[in-house]
């Protein structure tokens, strides 16, 4: 009795002190040397606690180690593991963790389903979801509220196929809380069926702020910024998502002017909301107020993070605006995150994209680590501004020096290949990103293939290519093939081509244009008269309240979001 009552004290202090000095690391390894000591590693309590404090000082291969240890392992240490991989982004291992549980003859409870589905949500695939859904079913554990609220996110970000699910799941639920809700409206905002949505929406009781601003999200994204701005001011209580979403939107629309109105009238503005402000200016390439409101934001008290950095870096390289990226290198070089891989990565992007190599490698070179963005960062770099054999050779020193290559590199290789005409190179690093690397080739590299082919001349061999894909072609890759086709003057496939292109981009005339010009070079008179008429059927014309033009809801789209800013460039709530 006595020895039970000693060993119940020992867990109550040891599981006291790792909650006390969970985010200490030097703690808590004394305290891992005293839980050894007392023979109290293989508790399957104090296991548990000494996993979850290691996982919190980032230091998961010491929590694992602690795993491994406990011979005798219960529910409880697996879906502590189990949460624990989820929440250092370790899917697979999440997986490996619960098929051991299985493997060990440890019983599942409804926590461990709970932390395996918000581990792989939205990284694992629809047959894995089905499959945890049916065990689900089997076990019973349906009727705990949590366990249907994780399959509905999980089918919802499998895709289209997986939202079916996820209503079904929706649907036949008993009792919903909000998380139900929002997590079926957020599903649905995902997959971009709005009108779903907000039927879905206007049925909830209990709409909290998480529900609002899933709503403003999708009328965001879709840039119906008329529907997001009355869906704003209906809103009972705002934070500083609502207003960050909202002046994200007016910036990717282009209205700075009622972007800057919402983010001056924040009534609290944080590091996110300035980010946000800057960073829209930046991608406008509007210089000037990016570094105006840049310098503010230090006047503030505000010190930009890792986060920060990367995101205004990253505007900077899409609007070309080196100038406020120099000035932004400057700030980074003053602080700590000179050092931080991801924010050198996000230079080394700008200044290659920019055009300035020199300042691109010495940021490269400078490194103390690199990881695989970096190789990609600069491999793409030099493919950008034409030094593809320096591109190729950096791919080799990559390999050297034992980086893996990904999906991402071979994008840039094989361009690189396409603008030299390495028509041989270019299909054996085709062919070894399956056999050699187990990536399976996406349709960008599918569309640097044909691009290859087709510049080299080996048009039907490109048709080939572009015909056995496992994907739907697009209109690009058409396109790429009828220019190859111009620059070899194949008239017959050039015909076939635009065809094709007619089916994606029935009204473009430029597709016509450059089978005029192939007629012209093949002295074709008839098929040139021809197809000049298509090119006058295509040509743009506006009227007045003109419904019927491809492009009328757009245009009159923005005519109203014009009029809408000046009638309430006065009034902001």
């Amino acid at each position: 009795m006595a020895g039970s009552a000693s060993l119940l004290s020992q867990r109550h202090h040891f599981e006291h002190s790792l909650s006390e000095h969970r985010h200490n690391p030097h703690h808590l390894k004394q305290l891992h040397s005293q839980i050894l000591k007392f023979n109290l590693y293989d508790d399957p309590f104090v296991a548990p606690k000494l996993i979850s404090s290691y996982s919190n000082c980032h230091l998961l291969p010491l929590a694992v180690n602690v795993f491994n240890q406990v011979r005798h392992p219960n529910a409880l240490l697996f879906n502590t593991m189990i949460r624990e991989y989820g929440n250092h982004s370790q899917h697979s291992d999440a997986v490996l963790a619960f098929l051991k549980m299985q493997k060990d003859g440890v019983f599942p409870d409804n926590f461990t389903f709970t932390f395996l589905l918000k581990a792989c949500s939205g990284h694992c695939a629809m047959s894995f979801v089905r499959m945890m859904h049916a065990q689900i079913v089997k076990l019973g554990f349906l009727s705990d509220i949590f366990v249907p609220n994780s399959l509905i996110d999980s089918y919802s970000k499998v895709g289209r196929c997986g939202l079916v699910f996820a209503k079904r799941v929706f649907d036949e639920m008993p009792e919903r809380d909000v998380v139900s809700w929002n997590s079926m409206i957020a599903g649905l905002v995902r997959a971009g069926e709005l009108m779903e949505a907000t039927e879905v929406f206007d049925q909830m009781q209990n709409r909290d702020i998480v529900s609002w601003n899933s709503m403003l999200d999708g009328y965001v994204k879709t840039g119906d910024m008329d529907k997001a701005f009355a869906l704003f001011e209906r809103m009972p209580e705002r934070n500083v998502v609502s207003w960050c979403s909202l002046v994200s939107g007016y910036c990717e629309n282009g209205d700075m002017d009622m972007a800057r109105m919402l983010f001056d009238r924040m009534p609290s503005k944080n590091l996110v909301s300035w980010t946000v402000m800057i960073s829209g200016y930046a991608e406008k390439g509007l210089a000037g107020e990016a570094y105006c409101l840049f310098r503010q934001m230090k006047e503030a008290g505000l010190e930009a993070d890792e986060a920060a950095i990367v995101s205004i870096l990253a505007a900077c390289t899409e609007s070309g605006l080196i100038g406020f990226g120099k000035k932004v290198h400057a700030y980074v070089e003053g602080t700590e995150l000179k050092f931080v891989i991801r924010v050198c990565n996000a230079l080394v992007d700008m200044y290659a994209k920019c055009g300035n190599l020199d300042r691109a490698w010495g940021v490269f070179e400078g490194m103390a680590e690199r990881n695989l963005v970096s190789w990609n960062s600069m491999i793409q770099g030099l493919v950008v501004n034409g030094l593809n054999e320096q591109a190729l050779n950096l791919y080799a020193s990559m390999k050297s020096e034992d980086f893996t290559p990904d999906g991402v590199t071979f994008i840039g290789v094989l361009c690189a290949c396409t603008h030299i005409g390495l028509i041989e190179e270019g299909w054996r690093f085709f062919e070894s990103m399956e056999s050699d690397y187990n990536i399976t080739p996406q349709i960008e590299h599918y569309g640097c293939m044909i691009d290859l082919l087709g510049q080299g001349g080996l048009l039907e061999d490109a048709v080939d290519l572009l015909k056995s894909m496992p994907f739907e072609s697009n209109a690009i890759m058409w396109g790429t093939l009828l220019c190859a086709c111009r620059k070899h003057n194949n008239v017959e496939l050039a015909e076939e081509v635009v065809e094709q292109l007619i089916q994606f981009e029935p009204s473009k005339a430029g597709n016509y244009a450059i089978l005029s010009n192939i007629y012209a070079s093949a002295s074709r008179w008839v098929g040139l008269n021809k197809t000049r008429l298509k090119i006058l059927a295509t040509e743009n014309e506006f009227m007045k309240s003109d419904r019927y033009h491809s492009h009328s809801e757009r245009v009159l789209r923005i005519v109203h979001r014009l009029d809408q800013h000046l009638k309430q460039a006065a009034h902001v709530p």
